[in-house]
């Protein structure tokens, strides 16, 4: 195995929309077992940094790779296992699924992607949509007919079926109800943890960078300004948008103990 096997890494990374600069030299580094969070107010740039690590586009500078190859249009013959290896739950759940399809047929796909990628998993629809408590009689039904929320745990399903190395997050979980975000955050967070799975988060919600992650970035002004772990920064911010999303933010988010 290479040094850079399984490992997700950005340098000197610029994008802009238009004249606007909205990320500036990022470095970011992502491991296999690693949970990482991204935290930023809405608008910052947090999920155009996911979108760059992921591949969907070409940052304007500087490059990312994973396991040492450009994650924007890999090698034909590495493409594959890219996405086996390398998965990502937008906000949006699901992006780009026909929503006629079923929810097996979701899920056949993910499993016969790895499995063509030299990644059997072993497991089976059944299996997959227990990993985030989906009842087996989802399996039939069309994904235009799930709720938001049931969306998004089944786009979260999908991401992990494959045992990928690593799994970006852009909020995934803004549509769960309430009542249920916690048990599930915690439940992904076990699973992640039990299989070696890199995870980074983006999201404003301090209760879910909490529960899923060891370290969170403070994106502002276009670059990584502050570090450390979630509880550490929101104690002592040395950021002013650190300093504003505690003062936004903190009356809500209401930390376990």
């Amino acid at each position: 195995m290479s040094g850079t096997d399984g490992v997700l890494e950005a340098r000197g990374v610029w994008a802009a929309y238009g004249s606007t600069p909205v990320l500036q030299g990022i470095d970011l580094t992502l491991r296999p077992g690693e949970s990482v969070g991204l935290l930023g107010r809405s608008g910052i740039g947090k999920s155009t940094l996911v979108e760059l690590l992921a591949g969907a586009t070409r940052p304007d500078q500087g490059s990312v790779t994973f396991a040492g190859r450009t994650t924007h249009k890999p090698p034909l013959r590495h493409r594959k296992a890219v996405r086996a290896r390398l998965r990502t739950v937008h906000q949006n759940a699901l992006v780009g699924i026909d929503a006629l399809q079923t929810v097996e047929r979701v899920l056949r796909g993910a499993l016969g992607e790895a499995r063509s990628a030299g990644r059997s998993t072993g497991r089976d629809v059944d299996e997959v949509l227990a990993l985030l408590d989906l009842p087996i009689a989802y399996a039939t039904r069309r994904v235009g007919t799930l709720s938001g929320g049931e969306r998004q745990r089944l786009a979260l399903a999908n991401a992990v079926a494959t045992r990928p190395d690593l799994v970006l997050l852009d909020e995934p979980l803004t549509a769960v109800d309430p009542g249920m975000r916690d048990d599930l955050a915690d439940r992904l967070a076990e699973l992640v943890a039990h299989e070696g799975i890199g995870l980074l988060v983006a999201s404003h919600d301090m209760r879910l960078l909490d529960r899923l992650t060891r370290h969170v970035h403070v994106l502002a002004d276009g670059r990584l300004v502050e570090h450390g772990p979630l509880r550490e920064v929101l104690a002592d911010p040395q950021h002013e948008d650190t300093r504003a999303l505690v003062a936004a933010l903190a009356p809500t988010a209401q930390l376990p103990a």
